[in-house]
């Protein structure tokens, strides 16, 4: 298995509450809460997009 290098929003700061992020070779991309670590989401550039996109344009449902 590969080791992945998570990386944090340097919006995050010092909080351990976040949301890390890893790029595999493959392009795939890794994404993993603070809290649970061993919880991996894996996607892909337009997955993230798409969800980053979805959560930017619906205000009030989060």
């Amino acid at each position: 298995m590969q080791t992945l290098h998570w990386q944090k929003s340097s919006y995050s700061g010092d909080s351990s509450n976040c949301v890390t992020i890893a790029a595999s070779p493959t392009g795939s991309l890794h994404l993993r809460e603070s809290d649970e670590p061993d919880v991996v989401l894996t996607t892909t550039t337009p997955g993230l997009r798409a969800l980053i996109r979805g959560i930017k344009g619906a205000p009030g449902q989060l």
